[in-house]
């Protein structure tokens, strides 16, 4: 395939052409010339866009993802009463699903009962905006076959409830509705995707790949639940699964380390403001060091690399921690040395920051999460030693960067990742902490799995962009249009 007319260099407006054989860029003319065309060859016209390597969503949850796509967005709520007000405003009838809710400054709390007064006998799920914690009526949980005092479930509880209802939709309709999702994707200039689905990702992704193929490539997470299946059926990190045509690899392990901010569970080493509960004052560890490091070096023990999610200080100090006793093991010769990633590392404590090079820890981050969660964190996280959302802090001190959108937590487009990274706003205030930006450049390697630009033998993995990144406004460079996206050699969107 031949792509004409785009600027391979986003710093210059000389003109050039690209060839592609199979998955790879084999040629680039230079700047102002022509490619020969083949016969037979497929030509695309790249219309003078800007050529960058094809943007990488580090970190979704497809299924939750292509869900909210068909949910009631109930992210306007103020309040547990005002959200139950919006549904009953919405005129929605039978099971209702909903999803996108804010507590953590709510002056009031949810509750089943609630939900039971608003809407008698009607089975409900109401989805927070971080999936951490699930609010159901009576008649859901009757439907679930569980119970609960509050109806409010939080962190892995809530996931647990996420996928049973999940499972409700029926594996054909969701798959449909992933798939298609992927299409959007691609339209916002996603090449490939890391799914940290809750499920058996490896067989699932196998599954569909057998029924359609998917606009973006995708790398598949294993859960605890599922990592002694995956280990024996000898998946290892970056293993291309058969029959899918390069397009799906395995991921590596996912473990909760702690909560989440607005739930108010992740896990600090201060206290959080006003806590009545004790026992979570400091948010919650959701698994300890010692077991960390046994799930770690498990599955180390198979050529799987382990991606933890970590939010809180504490819970990032404790999983740094793990890495480095799994790093001296592997030196020990007691297992394979692999990679790994931390997680959102949202809360980091200065003396931890430099750990993530010396470790060779992928910081695996959502820069939209900076710009929404900013006033929780004001409130929260005040006064703190730590550094809120570090990607400054944690670039200049040698981390490896690489950006998601944790959608459905935030919408998957790497376009507004960019800005916010790069920007710290995104609603006409001034930058929130700038000392905590990055420049352009290492923003846009972050939101392309690490890629500096294009060359011959890069990937053609590729996204062709109307304007170059460097030269638009924050506002402008979200909506800047996609042109072209190429995954593997094969075009999946065009830009009108």
């Amino acid at each position: 395939m031949l792509v004409q007319r785009v600027r391979v260099d986003p710093a210059r407006d000389t003109l050039s052409d690209v060839r592609m054989t199979g998955d790879t860029v084999t040629e680039i003319s230079r700047p102002g010339e022509r490619l020969p065309s083949i016969t037979g060859e497929e030509v695309v016209d790249g219309r003078g866009g800007v050529l960058l390597p094809g943007f990488v969503d580090g970190h979704v949850h497809m299924a939750q993802w292509a869900l909210a796509r068909r949910r009631l967005d109930v992210g306007a709520a103020t309040g547990a009463r005002h959200l139950v007000d919006l549904l009953v405003a919405s005129g929605a009838t039978g099971d209702v699903r909903a999803q996108g809710f804010r507590g953590a400054l709510w002056t009031d709390t949810p509750h089943k009962d609630l939900l039971e007064s608003a809407l008698p006998g009607v089975p409900v799920a109401v989805t927070s905006m971080d999936l951490h914690t699930v609010w159901l009526s009576p008649a859901m949980m009757s439907e679930l076959g569980v119970d609960h005092p509050t109806g409010v479930f939080r962190d892995h509880e809530a996931i647990a409830m996420g996928s049973a209802i999940d499972a409700r939709v029926g594996s054909d309709v969701l798959d449909g509705y992933i798939c298609d999702g992927t299409v959007d994707l691609a339209a916002r200039g996603v090449t490939e995707v890391l799914d940290f689905e809750f499920d058996d990702n490896i067989t699932a992704w196998t599954r569909r790949f057998a029924a359609r193929e998917p606009a973006v490539r995708v790398s598949a997470s294993t859960w605890p639940t599922w990592l002694e299946q995956t280990l024996a059926a000898g998946h290892r990190t970056g293993d291309v699964a058969p029959d899918t045509g390069g397009g799906l690899r395995m991921g590596p392990l996912k473990i909760m380390a702690d909560g989440s901010l607005n739930t108010r569970t992740a896990c600090c080493h201060d206290a959080y403001p006003d806590s009545v509960d004790e026992e979570e004052s400091h948010g919650l560890l959701l698994v300890d060091h010692e077991e960390l490091v046994r799930l770690m070096t498990r599955a180390a023990a198979g050529h799987i690399a382990s991606a933890v999610h970590a939010i809180g200080d504490r819970a990032n100090t404790v999983v740094l921690d793990a890495f480095e006793t799994v790093r001296d093991s592997a030196a020990a010769g007691l297992h394979p040395p692999v990679g790994g990633r931390v997680e959102h590392a949202q809360q980091v404590r200065p003396e931890d920051l430099d750990r993530f090079a010396e470790l060779g820890v992928v910081a695996s981050v959502q820069p939209q999460h900076a710009v929404t969660d900013r006033d929780v964190a004001d409130t929260l996280w005040r006064g703190r030693r730590s550094r809120a959302y570090p990607y400054g802090s944690l670039h200049s001190h040698g981390a490896r960067l690489q950006f998601g959108s944790d959608a459905p937590v935030s919408p998957p487009d790497p376009r507004s990742a960019i800005a916010d990274a790069v920007f710290r706003t995104d609603d006409g205030r001034p930058s929130w902490t700038p000392a905590e930006a990055v420049p352009m450049d290492v923003a846009l390697a972050a939101a392309s799995g690490g890629r500096s630009g294009v060359s011959i033998g890069s990937p053609a993995d590729l996204v062709v962009l109307a304007e170059s990144p460097y030269v638009v406004s924050n506002a402008d460079l979200r909506a800047v249009p996609v042109v072209l996206t190429v995954s593997g050699g094969r075009v999946t969107h065009r830009g009108h």
